[in-house]
C-alpha cells in the first residue's frame, strides 16, 4: 500500500482548521517541514508519528491511511469467528463442531492486531467452548486457563459495556470450573446490585410512551434469569432433581411462562420452554416412572423446539401477550441451534423413554 501520510496530515489539518504553522509549533519543527511532508517531499521521523497522531486525535493506523483496510480485516475475521461460535448455539459438549481452526485464526489475528476487543472476546469464548470439546481434564484446564487470561486482559482495558458484561459472565463460569471461587466472588462483589441494573432503571427513567417497552423487556429478562437460576438449583442437587418436589418446581416455571404468554406466542422464550419440558421429560422417565407423562412433556418440548426453529428464519419478532406487547426482539437475539442438538439430547434421555419415542415417526428427526 502506498504511504500517504503527507496527504492525510493535510486533510486532518484542514478538517481541524489548523495552519501549517500551528502544527509546526506544536511539533517543534519548521513550517517548511510540514509543507514538505504534505507535498510528499519527505516523511516525518518515526519518533514524531505518535505526536502527530495525538495532535489530530487519531490512531497511528488512521494517520497512515490504514484504518479502512485494518477495520475491514478485523471485521472479516470477527464475523467468521462469530459465525463459528453461533453454530455452537451456546451448546456444551464434544462433537459439536471443532473450534480448533477458529482459535488458531484468532490467535494469529491478534498477533497482527493486538488488543482488539472484538477479536479478544471471541478468542476467549472459543477457548472456553474448545475446552468443553476436548477429552481429559488437564487439556480442558489448559484451554480454560488461556481463556481466563484473555478475559482478565479484557477487563483491564476500557471496554464498551457489552464486552465487559460478556467477559464477566464467562469469567464466572471459568473461575468455577478452575476452582478459582474467591476470584469469582471478588469480581461479582465489585459489580452493581441487580436493583441498579439497566433493565430495572429504564422503566423508571423512560417517558410514558416508552415505559411499556422497557417494562416488557424487564419482565422477559427476569423471567429468563429466574428460570435459569431455579432450574440449575434443581439439577445441582441430586436429592431435589430425583424428587417429585423438583419436578413440581420445574413445572411451576413452565406455568409462569405460560401465564405470561397466554396466547402461546412466546418468541425467544420458546427456547426456555423447550429446555424445561425436555428436562421434565428426562426426570419423569428416570425418577417418576410415569412414561405417559414423560412422553407428554417431551412432545411439548418438541413443539416448542419446532416453533423456535421457525422463528429463527422470520427476522425481528413482535410479542403480542399483554405484559410484553410493546417489545420487539431483534432477529440477531435469537440463539442458533447447533447441528447435533437432538443427538446430544437423546443421549441424555433414559433408554425407556427413547424406546417409546422411536415408535412415533413424528420424532424421526431426533434419531436421524
Amino acid at each position: 500500500m502506498k504511504i500517504s501520510i503527507g496527504k492525510n496530515i493535510k486533510e486532518l489539518r484542514h478538517r481541524d482548521g489548523r495552519t501549517q504553522e500551528d502544527l509546526a509549533m506544536a511539533l517543534g519543527v519548521t513550517g517548511q517541514a510540514i509543507s514538505r511532508w504534505e507535498a510528499n517531499g519527505g516523511y516525518p521521523d518515526m519518533e514524531m508519528v505518535p505526536s502527530i497522531a495525538n495532535y489530530f486525535h487519531v490512531t497511528i493506523d488512521e494517520l497512515f491511511g490504514y484504518h479502512g483496510d485494518r477495520e475491514a480485516q478485523i471485521r472479516k475475521i470477527a464475523d467468521k469467528a462469530g459465525a463459528d461460535l453461533r453454530a455452537m448455539g451456546g451448546f456444551l459438549g464434544e462433537g459439536m463442531g471443532d473450534l480448533t481452526g477458529t482459535v488458531e485464526m484468532l490467535r494469529t489475528a491478534l498477533e497482527e492486531f493486538p488488543n482488539e476487543p472484538d477479536l479478544m472476546i471471541k478468542l476467549a469464548e472459543a477457548l472456553f467452548y474448545l475446552g468443553w470439546q476436548k477429552s481429559g481434564e488437564e487439556v480442558k484446564q489448559l484451554y480454560w486457563q488461556e481463556s481466563l487470561q484473555v478475559y482478565d486482559k479484557l477487563l483491564a482495558m476500557e471496554l464498551p459495556v457489552k464486552y465487559r458484561e460478556a467477559s464477566l459472565l464467562m469469567m464466572m463460569h471459568l473461575c468455577k470450573y478452575l476452582g478459582k471461587h474467591e476470584k469469582a466472588i471478588n469480581l461479582a462483589n465489585e459489580q452493581p446490585s441487580v436493583i441498579f441494573s439497566k433493565e430495572i432503571l429504564l422503566p423508571l427513567a423512560a417517558k410514558a410512551e416508552e415505559a411499556g417497552k422497557y417494562q416488557g423487556e424487564l419482565i422477559l429478562v427476569l423471567l429468563r434469569e429466574l428460570s435459569g437460576v431455579v432450574s440449575r438449583a434443581v439439577l445441582a442437587d441430586a436429592s431435589v432433581s430425583s424428587s417429585t418436589y423438583g419436578r413440581e418446581v420445574l413445572h411451576s416455571l413452565v406455568n409462569l411462562f405460560e401465564t405470561v404468554f397466554p396466547d402461546g406466542r412466546c418468541g425467544k422464550e420458546h427456547f426456555d420452554l423447550r429446555y424445561l419440558y425436555l428436562t421434565l421429560a428426562t426426570l419423569e422417565a428416570r425418577h417418576g416412572n410415569d412414561i405417559a407423562r414423560a412422553l407428554s412433556y417431551f412432545d411439548k418440548g418438541f413443539e416448542h423446539h419446532r416453533e423456535y426453529c421457525r422463528l429463527l428464519a422470520l427476522g425481528d419478532y413482535c410479542y403480542s401477550s399483554p405484559l410484553v406487547a410493546d417489545v420487539i426482539l431483534p432477529a440477531d437475539k435469537f440463539q442458533q441451534i447447533p447441528e447435533g442438538f437432538w443427538k446430544y439430547q437423546m443421549e441424555q434421555m433414559p433408554e425407556v423413554l427413547c424406546a417409546e419415542l422411536r415408535k412415533n415417526e413424528k420424532y424421526g428427526e431426533c434419531f436421524a
